[in-house]
């Protein structure tokens, strides 16, 4: 049997051990081809290039797998593999990360990891992101990858019902401590932000961003409570924003003439 396209990409770079850990588990399943950007792109969210040229660079840094580097955004990767590199091929799945920290509740906007996934399924490609909760770039992938390896298999196999897009996050776990997975809803938070002051050599002000999450709703099936509960949380996703239980009681800005 002819062996599934899987495109892998990420925002933590191309030469992140997260997407080698990827790599090295979509190679056992199909055929890879990999897109990911030539440097950090942490936080980009749903960005793309438009003010300046795009540039793409074949690599060799997987062995025996099409690898390039992308000089512009995580969906810029996702853009220019579906349209130009594979364009005239099907993907069967998109896979992104492993990601070097929590993609969990609302850090899913923010997330290169999880709109290069989305860009993806907005091509009605099938896709996961992948992210572990440990932010060191010494990070251990290996019971993320054996899981990943799992999920890559079953969706494959059956498909992702009533969507095509999945955000998955590991705990920081052995995999003795893990109790398992629960596909769940993205739990209701935000970030409380603080910006640090400082002074360059030139006397001007600068702010670096820090602060921290604070789970606003804890719902009990939430990806933050399974998380911390030990589980895998697997959260199908989408891209439609609209809130439906608020039409019918916004409708009085009908009668404005």
């Amino acid at each position: 049997m002819e062996k599934p396209l899987i495109l892998v990409t990420n925002d933590d770079g191309i030469v992140a051990p997260g997407i080698r850990a990827l790599v090295d588990v979509a190679s056992k399943i199909g055929e890879v081809v990999v897109v990911a950007p030539d440097s950090p792109q942490s936080g980009q969210g749903h960005a793309i290039t438009i003010n300046h040229p795009i540039r793409l660079r074949k690599v060799n840094i997987f062995d025996g797998v099409e690898a390039y580097e992308c000089s512009g955004t995580p969906v810029d990767c996702v853009k220019l593999a579906k349209n130009v590199l594979l364009k005239d091929r099907n993907i069967d799945l998109c896979v992104s990360g492993i990601n070097h920290g929590s993609n969990a509740s609302i850090n899913i906007i923010y997330s290169g990891t999880m709109s290069a996934a989305m860009e993806a399924s907005l091509e009605d490609v099938d896709s996961i992101g992948f992210s572990l909760l440990d932010y060191s770039f010494d990070a251990d992938f290996s019971v993320a990858s054996h899981y990943a390896e799992r999920i890559i298999r079953e969706v494959l196999e059956n498909g992702i019902k009533e969507c095509n897009l999945l955000n998955v996050n590991f705990p920081k776990l052995d995999k003795n401590s893990i109790k398992g997975i629960k596909v769940v809803s993205q739990g209701e938070g935000r970030w409380v932000e603080e910006f640090q002051e400082g002074i360059d050599p030139r006397g001007q002000k600068y702010y670096w961003l820090s602060g921290y999450f604070e789970n606003i709703n804890p719902e009990e099936d939430s990806d933050i409570n399974a998380l911390n509960d030990g589980y895998i949380s697997v959260v199908p996703s989408g891209h439609n924003l609209t809130q439906y239980k608020a039409i019918p009681k916004l409708k009085y800005l009908e009668k404005i003439n």
